[in-house]
């Protein structure tokens, strides 16, 4: 497992971290015990970065996350959560000093800790980006010890490039995998050159490019790749990375047959991002502890050819990015 510098943050993180949405809610049924041992196993796998957001399971995750932390001991990971969302309704004037505040103690709380390694805004409406003083209420919670950094998770490549002008600023969380490949095309450029941090999220499009779902697969009531299809909840794109399913798997096959012989589709895919040096972190989530040791694995892999790369760039052309380049 490599590390990297968490951009200008005196952090330095796994590039495979640990993505806690599903141990939280909205993946269907996730026993506590079972989200809990999942993180166990990406710890024991040399994970050193955890990402959460206080609604997932309503402060669930950030809870399950606080017990196994505590009875780990020492040599604690870098934690990040996210605020925003819990906006009823999910509206930029609700991004308010008090309101991010109330979001950042409500935290605090559920993490058992004192100040929040990374908080980051949660796919805040665009016009936020725009508003100066959102960020400027940040500075302050940070001269409060309350956070020691702050970024912007994003939908959009726009919003990215946007959130990065302001200085402070520290990283930016974005969907980022084979059937997402836009932010390379500007976006990574422009954070590394300003030093940001790169979250990738959404790495194996809800499970798509693990190469286990099928036509046939049935996903609960409460999994959003039931609830969230054609975008019913919140953006599409964090569903499938916005790829229509029947398509998603058509391209999936194509992936398929560039996966190296004795490794898993997932793992292939979680490389596929880590070839590219602009990515700090990529966080694949996990139900259990066999798919949180198979997350790590990819760290494993040997650096995808030339030739391989290319396909997955001409797989995307033609199939994927009619549906989604534009779009996010």
């Amino acid at each position: 497992m490599r590390n990297h510098a968490f951009g200008r943050t005196s952090f330095t993180v796994s590039e495979i971290g640990f993505g806690a949405w599903q141990i939280g809610g909205s993946w269907g049924d996730v026993a506590e015990a079972d989200g809990a041992k999942a993180l166990e196993a990406a710890l024991d796998a040399g994970v050193t970065f955890i990402d959460t957001a206080d609604v997932y399971g309503d402060g669930r995750s950030e809870k399950i996350i606080a017990g196994v932390l505590k009875s780990r001991g020492s040599n604690r990971p870098m934690v990040a959560t996210k605020a925003g969302r819990r906006l009823s309704p999910h509206v930029a004037d609700g991004y308010t000093k008090a309101n991010l505040e109330g979001f950042i103690d409500r935290s605090l709380k559920n993490l058992e800790i004192d100040s929040l390694d990374l908080v980051q805004l949660h796919c805040p409406p665009t016009e936020v980006l725009y508003r100066p003083e959102v960020f400027g209420a940040l500075d302050d919670l940070r001269r409060a010890g309350k956070i020691k950094n702050y970024g912007v998770s994003v939908e959009k490549v726009e919003e990215a490039l946007k959130a990065i002008e302001y200085p402070d600023v520290t990283s930016i969380q974005i969907i980022y995998n084979i059937f997402r490949q836009r932010p390379a095309d500007l976006f990574f450029r422009e954070a590394k050159q300003k030093n940001v941090a790169v979250i990738v999220r959404v790495p194996l499009a809800s499970g798509l490019l693990s190469g286990k779902i099928t036509r046939d697969t049935a996903f609960a009531k409460d999994d959003h790749r039931n609830f969230n299809r054609h975008g019913d909840a919140f953006d599409v794109g964090e569903t499938f990375a916005g790829v229509p399913f029947e398509v998603g798997l058509q391209a999936v096959e194509e992936v398929r047959k560039l996966v190296p012989q004795g490794a898993s589709m997932a793992a292939f895919a979680l490389k596929w991002i880590l070839m590219n040096e602009a990515v700090t972190v990529v966080i694949p989530g996990a139900r259990n502890e066999a798919q949180a040791r198979g997350n790590a694995a990819a760290a494993e892999l040997a650096a995808l050819s030339a030739d391989v790369m290319t396909a997955t760039k001409e797989i995307y052309a033609r199939l994927v990015a009619p549906h989604v380049h534009q779009r996010w």
